[in-house]
């Protein structure tokens, strides 16, 4: 037995752990100290290679050593790094699901945070797309898009052949991907002026009965409508939902680019409002698990000395764990007006990594007569991985086993937490079905008008 073999043994059964990102230290964009950690961490990767089916960079990652001539990573020209970082769109599940080295392992191998890290330097350098910034700039995006004018210009470019071709060739916007909606008529004006309605908060175990709607900018701008299935759902349950005064972005697109300073302003802008919320008695609920994902995770770990961070990350659930969190507590409405039948779920990746379990199969399950065939593969999608020219088709090949499952089923609906993905999904079924939310379903179950 070699030296050290116990502590490896025992750190690879203890329960993960993530280290802070210290991104403000000065040493966090050293280029050279970041490529060292480069070849450690991918040396260990290529090692191992059980990430391979997760996504493209491990692929690209393991070609790269395949095809050196010494086979090994000492054979690997360090520019081509970047092809691996590029192909990181941090879902998490290396570092969740299948990595063994990760903390409290003495190998210290966390490969998201890695690929940030590298995001970030590249960023800090100039060297990112103008697309990539425009693309990521949601809030301005959106609300240039929503002025009534213009939407309607801009979702005839979104749906038009020929210019979606100009599109890719301006852009690298790729013709074949689905592009979001835009609404001028935006969730945040379709109830700017609704309030907890007379219902009294009943707290239920960790719930406090009352909720602040974190509306995000796709459920905001793109699909409004979840947010007001949501609203539904919770009121039908008898659970008081209000609009926080005002809200940016939550900041994951700017992550995933590498620009933390982005990440920073947006968290200034809303923590302080959120906090204020979560002090006056109310837990927080978003749509879109990316989001979720941003004030559990990431926050905390770019700010984990921040007491309001701290705040947040405890009052802070996707929606379908606060309504199962309540059921345990006898406080989730069951009494369902209509069956669903069969629904093919996807189970996507940054909610999966929150770890709170399969609560959106469970309260699905609870619907009579509904089968519910749970799918847990990456789409591919990320935002904007997605739609960019030069990763769409690889995108889709990442989807394939996803729609390759929906199909064989033939389920009666088909359904992800995170709408994005449903496009994916629709884009690789093509076949004229559109995606339901879960909450949509949830909706539909109650017979909710």
């Amino acid at each position: 037995m070699t030296p050290g073999s116990d502590e490896r043994r025992e750190g690879s059964l203890q329960a993960p752990t993530r280290h802070p990102l210290g991104w403000q230290d000065p040493g966090f964009y050293d280029e050279t100290a970041l490529m060292k950690e480069l070849e450690r961490v991918f040396d260990i990767c290529h090692g191992c290679r059980r990430c391979v089916s997760l996504c493209h960079s491990f692929p690209s990652l393991f070609d790269l050593v395949d095809n050196s001539p010494t086979l090994e990573m000492d054979g690997v020209k360090k520019e081509d790094y970047w092809q691996v970082v590029d192909h990181c769109y941090l879902c998490d599940l290396c570092f969740m699901t299948k990595c063994p080295y990760v903390p409290p392992h003495e190998w210290n191998v966390d490969f998201p945070h890695l690929m940030l890290r590298a995001k970030a330097v590249k960023f800090k350098k100039g060297e990112v797309r103008k697309r990539d910034k425009l693309l990521t700039s949601t809030d301005m995006v959106g609300k240039l898009a929503g002025i009534p004018v213009v939407v309607q210009a801009v979702n005839a470019v979104n749906r038009s052949g020929a210019m979606r071709k100009m599109l890719d060739k301006m852009l690298g916007v790729h013709p074949d991907a689905i592009l979001p909606e835009y609404h001028s008529d935006t969730l945040r004006k379709r109830i700017k002026n609704h309030g907890e309605d007379g219902l009294v908060a009943v707290p239920a175990g960790r719930t406090r009965g009352k909720v602040v709607l974190f509306t995000t900018c796709y459920g905001n701008y793109n699909e409004p409508h979840v947010g007001e299935d949501l609203i539904a759902v919770f009121e039908h349950n008898g659970i008081p939902v209000k609009l926080a005064e005002k809200e940016q972005c939550c900041g994951m697109p700017k992550l995933e680019l590498g620009d933390l300073e982005s990440v920073a302003r947006a968290k200034a802008a809303n923590i302080p409002v959120l906090s204020k919320l979560v002090d006056k008695g109310f837990d927080i609920v978003a749509p879109v698990p990316s989001c979720v994902l941003m004030f559990k995770q990431e926050l905390p770990l770019m700010f984990p000395d921040d007491p309001d961070v701290a705040k947040i990350k405890q009052a802070i659930f996707d929606p379908f764990e606060y309504l199962m969190l309540r059921h345990k507590e006898g406080k989730f409405n069951t009494d369902f007006k209509n069956e669903l039948g069969s629904v093919s779920y996807h189970a996507p990746c940054h909610q999966r990594v929150q770890n709170i379990g399969p609560k959106t199969r469970e309260a699905l399950s609870l619907v009579p007569n509904t089968r519910i065939e749970t799918i847990e593969r990456c789409s591919g999608h990320d935002g904007t991985y997605a739609v960019k020219s030069e990763f769409h088709e690889i995108s889709m090949k990442i989807c394939r086993p996803v729609v390759n499952r929906i199909q064989q089923a033939k389920t009666n609906h088909y359904s992800s937490d995170c709408p994005m993905a449903g496009h994916q999904i629709e884009n690789g079924l093509n076949n004229g079905q559109k995606p339901e939310h879960p909450l949509t379903l949830l909706r539909i179950a109650y017979g909710l008008e």
